[in-house]
């Protein structure tokens, strides 16, 4: 039993978006005059060339600062390359039938340190078909013969998809941490392979960190990132719900299985799905356990197909102010109240101020009551200072 592996072969390979616009690049004074590229099994080969020695720097969209994906030049000849990987950089993927199509887009600035307007933007895409080969498999399909016979049957594709919306396979490029998405491991429909999920890791694209998912044995490491796969009656798809996660210092992110294929008519896929206790698959331990002829080469031995796809991850944005909270629709409109933290300190201030101001009128009108009190009060008395006339004993002579 030879294993086989998928292969990527080229079909179209284009430069879009100013990629051959030699006349608005040279009405704009950049020093570049063409670009082109060279689509490989695991990169993309840019090649740039200039009206004179290149000193810049050229990095994918996004990438700019403190980024493993720049690259720096110095007096560089004429023409200038640069490397972008297919599986990291803001490099994504669309699968579209038989095609997968890989894209990105490139700055090429021609300072070392700043951002002119000499700086130019290069969509870059590369279309490949996966091409199936042929196996040679020896199973045994009589439970009373040992006699080997030898199947030749095709290697099914493999795809893995992640959706935002599994129900129409809407795929998910741009979503936002905690959006829920369904990883899709998926096969052609047949009768003789079926698949085992195993190894599944998530990247940041930009070789600085990773984290385990699925472990080689079919089960979760962390289950609060992600949990099992659920696969179907016929083991030709694989499934799991997840919350959309980043790393702190990337948007991108990359998810890469390797695919084990399975003889169903041997037995191979009875260990499908796995039922997983500390990391480890007891229906593997069980089956070894029963059948003494199932040995670690026979794992070893099974066709393993990668796959990977990847997307964007977005911070949460905050709500508008004038939108409501989610999550309390149930309740009346005057029992919603919901206000910005900006406009709540506005009107704490003008509560404030006002309150400032009666206190200061409150004591004005007592400080002026007061004073009232204590000046005499001239108003309806008269005071007599002339001679003292006493009316009842005066007399005429």
């Amino acid at each position: 039993m030879r294993s086989a592996r998928t292969c990527l072969l080229l079909v179209v390979a284009t430069s879009v978006a100013l990629g051959r616009a030699q006349n608005a690049l040279q009405t704009a004074k950049s020093p570049v005059t063409e670009v082109g590229i060279q689509c490989n099994s695991l990169d993309i080969i840019v090649t740039i060339s200039t009206s004179n020695t290149f000193n810049g720097m050229i990095y994918p969209k996004g990438l700019s600062k403190n980024s493993s994906c720049m690259s720096e030049y110095t007096a560089q000849g004429s023409p200038v390359q640069y490397r972008l990987p297919l599986r990291g950089c803001n490099t994504m993927s669309l699968e579209e039938d038989q095609d997968i199509e890989y894209y990105n887009t490139i700055v090429v600035q021609p300072h070392r340190k700043l951002v002119t307007n000499q700086g130019r933007g290069y969509h870059i895409r590369c279309k490949y078909q996966t091409r199936e080969k042929a196996v040679n498999t020896n199973f045994n399909v009589s439970q009373l013969g040992t006699t080997p016979l030898t199947a030749t049957a095709p290697i099914p594709g493999v795809i893995m998809r992640i959706y935002s919306n599994p129900a129409d396979k809407t795929v998910a490029e741009d979503v936002k941490i905690g959006d829920p998405l369904t990883l899709d491991i998926s096969i052609d429909q047949q009768d003789i392979y079926g698949l085992k999920a195993v190894d599944c890791i998530v990247r940041d694209g930009l070789g600085w960190g990773e984290q385990p998912l699925i472990n080689s044995q079919g089960c979760p490491v962390d289950y609060e990132i992600m949990g099992p796969f659920d696969y179907s009656d016929s083991k030709t798809e694989a499934i799991v719900n997840f919350q959309a996660h980043k790393f702190p210092y990337t948007a991108s992110v990359y998810y890469q299985c390797n695919v084990r294929l399975c003889l169903k008519h041997t037995g191979g896929c009875d260990d499908v799905p796995p039922i997983c206790e500390d990391g480890l698959n007891l229906r593997r331990r069980r089956r070894a356990t029963e059948d003494a002829t199932v040995t670690d080469l026979e794992v070893e031995d099974e066709p393993v197909i990668e796959v990977y796809s990847g997307l964007i991850v977005n911070e949460g944005e905050e709500l508008p102010e004038d939108e409501p909270q989610r999550g309390r629709s149930d309740l009346d409109e005057d029992e919603i109240l919901c206000i910005s933290p900006r406009t709540f300190a506005i009107a704490i201030a003008i509560v404030g101020l006002l309150l400032m101001i009666a206190v200061v009128v409150a004591i004005m009108v007592i400080i002026s009551r007061r004073r009232r009190r204590k000046e005499p009060s001239l108003t309806g008395s008269s005071i007599y200072s002339g001679p003292y006339t006493n009316t009842a004993y005066s007399h005429s002579s």
